[in-house]
């Protein structure tokens, strides 16, 4: 039975009293919300309806939906989110607050500027890459500072995952999109990680977190913050979600626009600043489950407003990669983290860089001085020993998960390389050594420069650089069939170099 169409009394009366003064006021419409737009304001009316997910029939539930999106979306963007506000007097004469009967509430909000979507701003071409960067470390911090679903409550749980992906499928069919083989594909990947799925909820990494994130829900504000907005405030279950499967949304729509470098940047930012390279094992799943939720969106709206094709990216990214190994090798200063994080951007892969896992390991942030925090510093050889332990730990879990690996550090010594080498022969993956190299002078200048500038997690200054240059056991001529060589004192092309790793 259909929902009958909710009165609009309440509505145009709230627009009459904002146009007050000639002032003009714009309506926004969703399934379940009008918002009204008038100067620098933005008053959210939830509509009074009752849908299979969610029922906004009384004024009590509307109020508690109110102080919900309040109170979530607070955590992300507090200046957009004002406060909830009653509204009296009569359905065509209402008053915004005021004393009397209260006949609804309305969500006040801070009005943002048009264009300031990152959806808008990839559609006009300005969407800028240190954009995604900050909207990495910003859901990073979100993540870690949410709180985290009882081990034994309803969220989170195999049986939670699989009702909710079934769902979705089911639903896709009901709009004549039924997906066989993704449905056998989800089935299976399931069973398969029904484990995994329990472990990530035994250690904390099921949180409240946003639930919606696409790009359409992420923004630059004016003084420069890149953030999200209108979280999931209905339905507790579609928020109480992992991690990972709230950062893959975000991933998985620029994959879906058709911008991949921008989709591997966002997560190799917020990798680096989560830690959380455990999660890489769900993650493909969470990529094909967040492209058949927005393909179902998608057919519940006009054909005009048709966007990308989600199911064939969800097709797509249910055939899985081919897990590959790259080191980079090279003297401090040889652009080895530059050329790096370009070439996981460009092949679609995960990076783990000594300078952050290092840190990590000792409590730090990834742009902490350390000389002064840690007794002894963390720089020993038992740290570094320690270092890549851990970066050979990391490295097997995300290669098992399928994912192409590049372990950005100096591996200047054989026996280092040799272990990482190993590693990829027992499990059957291709290996390679991408070798950065420059000038001295120019080497030294990098250094100087980082050093003075203290924006890189790498603490390396020149007496790091002279000692290296001491030591360094250069590649031997059984590595180098393996080896792709990289000048980086001149240009070079980040897609080439990507494909021509792809392609070794």
């Amino acid at each position: 039975m259909e929902t009958p169409a909710p009165d609009h009394t309440l509505l145009e009366g709230l627009r009459r009293a904002l146009s007050a003064g000639g002032r003009p006021v714009e309506l926004i419409e969703t399934h379940i919300s009008w918002v009204l737009l008038a100067g620098d304001d933005a008053w959210k009316l939830k509509k009074p309806v009752a849908l299979g997910f969610l029922d906004f029939s009384s004024v009590a539930a509307r109020r508690h939906a109110c102080e919900e999106e309040l109170r979530l979306n607070r955590r992300l963007a507090p200046a957009l989110y004002l406060e909830v506000v009653p509204v009296t007097g009569t359905p065509a004469a209402p008053r915004l607050g005021g004393r009397g009967a209260v006949l609804d509430h309305v969500l006040h909000m801070r009005r943002f500027p048009a264009g300031a979507l990152l959806s808008e701003r990839l559609a006009a071409g300005t969407l800028q890459a240190e954009e995604i960067d900050r909207l990495a470390e910003r859901i990073a911090a979100f993540h870690e500072a949410a709180p985290a679903a009882p081990a034994e409550g309803p969220w989170g749980t195999p049986a939670a995952v699989a009702a909710a992906t079934h769902g979705v499928l089911e639903r896709l069919a009901a709009h004549g999109a039924a997906q066989p083989a993704l449905a056998r594909w989800a089935d299976a990947e399931l069973a398969r990680l029904a484990g995994t799925l329990r472990q990530r909820l035994r250690a904390g990494r099921v949180r409240e977190v946003h639930g919606d994130l696409h790009l359409a829900n992420t923004l630059r504000l004016p003084d420069g913050e890149v953030t999200a907005f209108d979280g999931i405030e209905f339905d507790p279950a579609l928020r109480w979600i992992d991690v990972i499967d709230d950062a893959g949304f975000l991933m998985m729509d620029l994959l879906a626009h058709e911008r991949p470098a921008l989709a591997w940047r966002f997560l190799d930012g917020w990798l680096a600043a989560t830690g959380d390279h455990a999660g890489l094992t769900l993650l493909r799943f969470y990529l094909v489950h967040r492209a058949l939720v927005r393909a179902l969106v998608s057919r519940l709206r006009p054909a005009a407003e048709q966007g990308p094709d989600y199911l064939a990216l969800a097709q797509r990214l249910s055939s899985a990669a081919t897990p590959r190994l790259l080191l980079t090798h090279g003297l401090s200063g040889s652009g080895k983290s530059h050329a790096a994080a370009l070439l996981a951007a460009q092949a679609g892969a995960v990076r783990l860089r000594s300078d952050v896992e290092r840190k990590r390991l000792f409590g730090l942030a990834p742009l902490a001085r350390s000389a002064a925090q840690v007794p002894g510093g963390i720089y020993t050889p038992a740290a570094t020993a320690r270092t890549y332990d851990e970066l050979l730990q990391r490295a097997r879990t995300a290669l098992q998960a399928g994912w192409p690996v590049i372990v950005d550090a100096a591996f200047l010594r054989r026996c280092e390389r040799d272990r990482f080498h190993a590693l990829a022969f027992d499990l059957r993956v291709p290996f390679h050594v991408l070798a950065c190299s420059a000038p001295g002078a120019l080497l030294r200048e990098r250094v100087a420069g980082r050093d003075r500038r203290g924006d890189d997690p790498s603490e390396a200054d020149l007496a790091v650089l002279a000692a290296q240059q001491e030591f360094v056991e250069p590649l031997a001529d059984d590595e180098r069939p393996h080896t792709l060589s990289l000048a980086t004192d001149r240009p070079w092309d980040d897609a080439a170099l990507a494909a021509r790793w792809m392609a070794a």
